[in-house]
């Protein structure tokens, strides 16, 4: 009796032990939350192509450091300011939506800086509007960025075929609006802020589309000064500030020349009797004539120039230099542009 009452006890224990046993085995098991992606966002590793060259970005940048101010203003449009740790090359002010976005952003160079300034700043994402920056005789050419682990991105404003247009190329096709709504593209793609970048590209379409609303300016010529009273830069027929008066309909006196900023005599200008001059209005005194006060003053006091009826009239439209170059700011200058030439038109 107590033989078989031990025997039927350590039974029910070894039955419980097992049951218990097989209770913990069978509870289900709560496995790590899974990451879902959002619809839509980047995925890392990113390879782009960027003016024939590939580069690739393993997560978004956390300090970029941007050569030229039409690149630094598309990051500050898409909030990504905490990010910049450096921006040179600056004609003009921000404009007043980007004051507070841009107050804190280190200025490495007014124009460009040298390449222990830029690494100095410890950048994992180098950006430029303008290829001059990535040659010998700019910061460094891009191949010694890359020997540094360091990708650089150029816009494609300034891409022909592969090559960069101010690093030395040639541009055989005319800048679009396009090029530059790619280049909100592409760098809100990088850093996986895409929602932000189509938002940007919407409001600068519809802002152009009401500029260019009831605007017809087809009997109108136009020259565009950038900069330099002694031999003025001025737009040719390919670039960015000529695309401002072709989309109002004016004509460009020297879109025949090819190159954006080519430098022509006086002679010349005269010679083509533009009817309304656009003026770059430069907050910087790298060349002479470079401010708007210096270029209207050298305009009236010049024996030559002061004969255009264009002077005389003072049939003058101001733009910053932002607005004539590739960027987002071009939108700002077509506004003004639009808006200046139903001005004149209006004058008595």
């Amino acid at each position: 009796m107590t033989t078989t009452s031990a025997r039927t006890r350590l039974g029910l224990a070894l039955t419980v032990l097992v049951a218990a046993t097989g209770c913990g085995a069978s509870e289900p098991v709560q496995s790590a939350p899974v990451a879902v992606q959002r619809e839509g966002a980047t995925r890392y590793p990113l390879t782009l192509e960027s003016c024939g060259q590939e580069l690739t970005i393993d997560a978004p940048p956390q300090r970029v450091v941007s050569l030229d101010q039409g690149s630094t203003e598309i990051l500050l449009s898409l909030g990504l300011q905490d990010a910049v740790v450096g921006t040179a090359s600056w004609t003009d002010p921000l404009p007043p939506s980007l004051e507070g976005a841009g107050a804190d952003v280190p200025r490495l160079a007014d124009n460009a800086p040298t390449w222990e300034v830029v690494l100095g700043a410890d950048p994992d994402l180098v950006t430029a509007s303008f290829g001059r920056h990535f040659t010998r005789g700019g910061v460094a050419e891009r191949s010694r960025f890359a020997e540094t682990g360091i990708p650089t991105y150029l816009s494609p404003t300034d891409c022909d075929g592969g090559t960069s247009v101010n690093g030395g190329g040639t541009r055989t096709a005319p800048v679009t609006m396009d090029a530059v709504y790619a280049e909100v593209r592409e760098l809100a793609e990088v850093f996986d802020v895409q929602q932000r970048g189509e938002e940007l590209v919407a409001d600068l379409q519809r802002r152009r589309e009401a500029a260019l609303r009831d605007v017809d300016a087809q009997d109108v010529t136009v020259a565009l000064w950038f900069a330099d009273t002694r031999t003025p830069y001025v737009a040719g027929g390919l670039g960015s500030a000529n695309l401002l008066t072709a989309d109002v309909g004016a004509r460009n006196v020297f879109a025949d020349l090819t190159d954006d900023w080519p430098a022509v005599g006086w002679e010349t200008v005269v010679e083509r009797d533009p009817q309304v001059l656009v003026l770059g209005d430069l907050a910087r005194d790298r060349f002479p004539g470079d401010r708007l006060a210096d270029k209207v003053a050298f305009l009236r006091s010049d024996p030559l120039t002061a004969t255009m009826p264009a002077v005389r009239e003072e049939a003058f439209i101001a733009l910053h230099g932002a607005e004539m170059n590739p960027s987002i700011r071009a939108v700002d200058g077509l506004e003004k542009i639009a808006a200046g030439l139903r001005e004149i038109r209006e004058r008595p």
